[in-house]
């Protein structure tokens, strides 16, 4: 049975969490995990080069086979859901421009996949990430949100499903 790298993103303009879980068949273990931050006082434009640049580092190093990224939710500050989108479109890119297949999951169906409920919070993330891969460690928030999305696909077959159809 082959090893298939999904690399798990939780976008954002300050924090964009990234997770590497390794799949074989059932079983699921931890490759890295990371965040990475762009300088705050930057204009937006080098913000999100610097985003595309890091995470195709991320990329480039770990050579994943897919990759999940967590959809945007709808945020009631416009200015706050413009940004996370753009740091959205730039994880988008930056996969697709290594070739990487790339999958989009709502905020509600990753915590459901990983924690059991569509509410859960944060905390609880991170609990239920901690559990599943105990190799992690002691993940920050964003790092947890990021394996989270990674399980996720994980759980629901990745593209392995529309090819054995």
């Amino acid at each position: 049975m082959s090893v298939t790298l999904i690399l798990g993103i939780d976008p954002g303009l300050n924090r964009c969490g990234w997770g590497l879980v390794a799949s074989e068949g059932s079983r699921l273990s931890h490759v890295a995990h990371g965040v990475i931050k762009p300088p705050q006082q930057q204009q937006l434009a080098s913000r999100l080069l610097f985003l595309f640049e890091e995470l195709g580092a991320v990329i480039d190093q770990h050579n994943p086979h897919e990759c999940a990224v967590e959809e945007t939710f709808v945020n009631s500050n416009a200015r706050a859901a413009l940004a996370l989108g753009q740091a959205r479109g730039v994880t988008l890119a930056a996969a697709a421009r290594r070739g990487v297949l790339v999958a989009e999951y709502a905020p509600t169906t990753i915590k459901k996949a990983v924690v059991g409920s569509g509410s859960a919070d944060k905390t609880q993330i991170a609990f239920m990430v901690r559990r599943l891969l105990p190799t992690a460690g002691d993940v920050t928030a964003d790092a947890a949100d990021a394996l989270g999305v990674a399980l996720c696909h994980a759980a629901h077959g990745g593209f392995r499903r529309a090819t054995r159809s």
